[in-house]
């Protein structure tokens, strides 16, 4: 009786463990299918990064960990955002074209060459920019 005994909590002891490296070894695929989605939309790629573990299990995690892109899809879209708004920052900054000081968008007259550099709309009163015929805001021309 007692070899009974020993044999059955030995099966239950390497049953548990083959539970527990499945349940790693699944968790690893499905960890780098995820993975793998957050960082490229190639379906190919998904897939044979997945079967890469699948098949290889720790090495190929290894090698999937080498392999994949550095950035997830949200970290790029993030950074492109970012430097999007960057260079629309740039781009609002208005300076003046006789001296180059910075002005606001609402100036006449720079403050600091006392150059013109917008107009008024003689019809709305509007500022409007010194190359414009027509005023965008009432519709005369000029």
């Amino acid at each position: 009786m007692p070899d009974i005994d020993l044999v059955l909590i030995l099966e239950i002891a390497i049953a548990g463990l083959g539970a527990i490296i499945f349940g790693f070894w699944a968790s690893l695929v499905i960890w780098t299918f995820r993975d793998m989605r957050a960082r490229s939309r190639d379906i190919f790629a998904q897939f044979f990064a997945t079967l890469l573990v699948l098949l290889f299990n720790l090495p190929g995690l290894f090698i999937y960990l080498i392999l994949r892109p550095r950035e997830t899809l949200v970290e790029v879209y993030e950074r492109e955002l970012e430097a999007e708004a960057l260079l629309q920052d740039i781009e609002e900054r208005l300076s003046c074209p006789a001296c180059k000081a910075r002005i606001q968008p609402d100036y006449q007259f720079c403050p600091a060459c006392h150059t013109q550099v917008r107009k008024l709309c003689p019809d709305c009163g509007r500022l409007l920019r010194l190359d414009w015929n027509i005023c965008p805001f009432c519709g005369i021309g000029f």
